[in-house]
């Protein structure tokens, strides 16, 4: 069966599964192969689950008409994706970066959603499977897509890019993560920047911050969409922030036409007003940005106030994943007012910056991810926040390489010099170069620890790679 013949198939069962436990009438199962598993020991099981129609690569459990057998089940659902994508003429935004694309893809759908009937990457499903599993979810109603891509070798990106086919794109930063594939923080920059090259090849568009020197310095060549520090015309402000008046409230003009600002100032500026607990910020669409002057109408009616957003995220370092979110949702025009409702009703899930009150504690949970930007930022965070007695609970960074004891290190360091009350390391990596502190090769020794040693009272911040699995302690805190 050519690929064409089976994305017609494809569109009589629009369905697709990979799971034989989970099989809705009618649907395609996939048997894709993995390093534990092998789907298509499951085929025929699939089929009597419910199946219409199994895809396999293994010619030893073709039994009857209803199984379809590729050279690679995992290319056949790519390239079946890729045709589907290419029937819609929506726009498709692929998000990438070493931290907070999760959160930004949630933030810029949660947005985007308040004009348009959104396609969004379900959870974290954003690797070689996930991506083709999400682009074949599209149909006739959707309007816009926004689609997350993940990556741990060096190539990745690039494929997922050929298979969405984005017209636009994020980055969210690059920074020392999985140095297993990477080896370097120049090869995660390669790596992520390959979401560029797909987007200066197809004349697409990305969207920047600009103050991010890494990010510029590899998107030459490709229409940009800025966002950035808010500026305030004609005044030297600290990184030209916009600074409070003795009343506490902001000043309210924005730039002006004739200022040297102009040139840098970022179609999208905003800046932190508040962090303790939950973020809080201010932001401001730039009339005269470049993206304006060239689309006068589409933007004339939104654009010069200065808008205040209560979010119900922890961390500062959230600014720049909320100013991506308002900067698609500004381009895209979604009334301003709307744009904040989505941003303030925003909660975050899945142990990404969510603040929990216990009957002993109030914990910070970001243990989801962690690599060393992300662990620096969230110390100085909770280092900045006037709540006492605080207390960390850090897990280790995973596929760091051969840096791994050196960044391990840095971390240590830095906890130096937060004034914590208490420190807990869970992990291998931690336990070998944490010694000053309790260390705990595993979960369940510190879980063990706390069952004998309970905190209370205490402010705590839990961050860790997700392999660690630290969420397991909240029930014990």
């Amino acid at each position: 069966m050519t690929i064409s013949e089976l994305y017609s198939l494809f569109r009589k069962h629009p369905v697709i599964t990979t799971d034989s436990r989970n099989c809705p009438p009618g649907s395609l199962f996939f048997a894709l192969k993995g390093k534990n598993f092998d789907g298509n020991k499951f085929a025929e099981q699939a089929l009597n689950s419910g199946c219409a129609y199994a895809i396999v690569d293994d010619a030893s459990v073709v039994t009857n008409k209803q199984m379809i057998l590729t050279e690679n089940v995992l290319y056949t659902l790519q390239q079946l994706a890729n045709i589907h994508r290419k029937t819609f003429k929506i726009p498709v935004i692929g998000i990438t970066g070493t931290n907070g694309k999760t959160t930004t893809k949630e933030l810029t759908a949660a947005v985007l959603s308040q004009k348009y009937k959104v396609l969004c990457t379900i959870g974290n499903l954003n690797n070689h499977i996930g991506v083709p599993l999400t682009l074949l979810r599209l149909n006739d109603e959707h309007e816009i897509a926004v689609i997350e891509m993940g990556a741990n070798h060096p190539d990745e990106i690039g494929e997922l890019a050929s298979i969405t086919c984005p017209d636009y794109g994020l980055i969210t930063n690059v920074g020392y993560a999985h140095l297993e594939g990477f080896v370097s923080l120049e090869g995660v920059i390669k790596a992520k920047g390959a979401l560029y090259d797909y987007l200066r090849e197809t004349d697409g568009t990305v969207f920047i911050h600009q103050e991010n020197d890494h990010l510029t310095a590899i998107a030459g060549g490709i229409k940009k969409i800025t966002y950035g520090v808010l500026k305030w015309a004609n005044e030297s402000t600290e990184e030209g922030m916009i600074e409070p008046t003795d009343e506490g409230e902001s000043r309210q003009e924005g730039l002006k036409p004739d200022t040297n600002q102009r040139e840098q100032a970022a179609f999208i500026g905003g800046r932190v007003t508040f962090r303790h607990p939950f973020l809080s910020l201010e932001w401001q669409q730039n009339r005269y940005a470049d993206v304006l002057s060239a689309f006068p109408s589409k933007f004339q009616n939104n654009h010069d106030a200065i808008h205040t957003v209560n979010t119900k995220l922890v961390g500062d370092y959230n600014l720049w994943n909320v100013l991506a979110a308002i900067t698609i949702g500004a381009y895209f025009v979604v009334p301003s007012e709307r744009i904040n409702e989505a941003i303030a009703s925003y909660e975050p899930t899945n142990n990404r910056s969510q603040l929990k009150k216990t009957t002993q504690n109030e914990l910070i949970i970001d243990a989801y991810n962690a690599n060393p930007s992300s662990i620096q930022a969230a110390l100085e965070n909770f280092a900045a926040m006037p709540f006492y007695p605080k207390a960390v609970i850090l897990g280790d960074m995973l596929e760091l390489g051969e840096k791994s004891p050196e960044l391990h290190l840095a971390v240590i360091r830095q906890i130096k010099t937060g004034n914590y009350d208490k420190v807990l390391l869970c992990g291998k990596n931690f336990s070998e170069v944490g010694q000053q502190y309790s260390c705990f090769p595993t979960v369940e020794q510190l879980i063990e620890h706390l069952k004998a040693h309970p905190l209370q009272g205490y402010h705590i911040l839990i961050k860790g790679s997700h392999g660690i699995s630290l969420e397991k302690t909240i029930a014990y805190l």
